[in-house]
């Protein structure tokens, strides 16, 4: 069966009322699309989705002008075959224009949240995300939102967005999907080379060690200053950050309560983020 796609917020509601009153799932991506997303279609029907749509846009509001907006994969035929493959009842790829029409002068901010870690390394990514998310979520109005933990500080972003302008949506973040040796799937893993895809485990080792460090009484300062060193040696630039926070992204300075540990950084060309969660229990 072929794969419905529609490209317009129009057709979008008009299909979404055919599925209705079936319970509907909205999985938004950038596509590219690879186990890590096809998993948070699993995720949506674990969570009760009887239709799940899922859109593939790539946002150029939260890139900035220096980043990899351009060159950002893009494969509309095999995202379908994926998204057919894995039972996905609908696509939404629209054009830019459709979802950022001529004048369009409105952007979200959620603030505190989106200042930190990636918000500083990043400056206005969040807003383009909070913006583009919004919109999905009163485009589709679906009863669930499933979004990957691999981007921890989005999805808490994501989370507060909807807390705060009382969308009835219930937002699930599914786990993390890691190849073999440990490296959380992302589809700019394309970018690596072969040598720097060998040297990427790094990233989640680090973390590991770090936890493990942690969890076994070590301090947070320079557990997190050791982990930044290992990136280094292993070939990375020093890390934007490696941190410990709390469920509200505050810096954690002792490992007293449930934690998450966040790390990223730029090996070559391409930017690679991971996290892991901690705990002193």
């Amino acid at each position: 069966m072929t794969l419905p796609i529609v490209r317009s917020v129009a057709a979008l509601r008009a299909s979404l009322a055919d599925f209705r009153p079936a319970s509907i799932a909205l999985v938004p991506t950038m596509g590219a699309l690879h186990a890590g997303h096809l998993a948070l279609i699993a995720a949506a029907r674990a969570a009760g989705a009887e239709r799940v749509v899922v859109s593939v846009f790539v946002n150029p509001a939260q890139f900035a002008p220096h980043e990899d907006f351009d060159r950002y994969p893009r494969d509309e035929a095999a995202d379908a075959a994926a998204l057919t493959a894995a039972g996905a009842d609908l696509l939404f790829a629209p054009p830019v224009a459709e979802i950022y029409p001529a004048g369009f002068a409105t952007m979200i901010r959620v603030a505190g949240l989106g200042d930190v870690l990636d918000g500083v390394a990043r400056p206005g990514h969040f807003d383009g995300v909070a913006t583009v998310v919004a919109k999905l979520l009163i485009a589709a109005a679906p009863d669930i939102a499933v979004f990957g933990e691999k981007d921890w500080q989005q999805l808490a972003v994501i989370r507060r967005l909807v807390a705060d302008l009382a969308l009835p949506v219930e937002v699930i973040g599914a786990p993390i999907i890691r190849d073999a040796d440990g490296l959380a799937l992302s589809s700019r893993n394309a970018y690596l080379t072969a040598a720097e895809r060998a040297h990427s485990v790094a990233l989640p080792r680090a973390l590991a060690a770090a936890r493990g460090a942690l969890v076994g009484g070590a301090a947070v300062e320079p557990t997190l200053a050791a982990a930044a060193v290992a990136l280094t040696e292993a070939g990375f630039a020093f890390p934007d950050y490696v941190a410990l926070v709390d469920e509200a992204l505050l810096p954690m300075a002792t490992l007293d309560r449930p934690g998450r540990l966040l790390a990223a950084a730029r090996l070559g060309t391409t930017r690679l983020i991971d996290n892991l969660a901690v705990s002193p229990f």
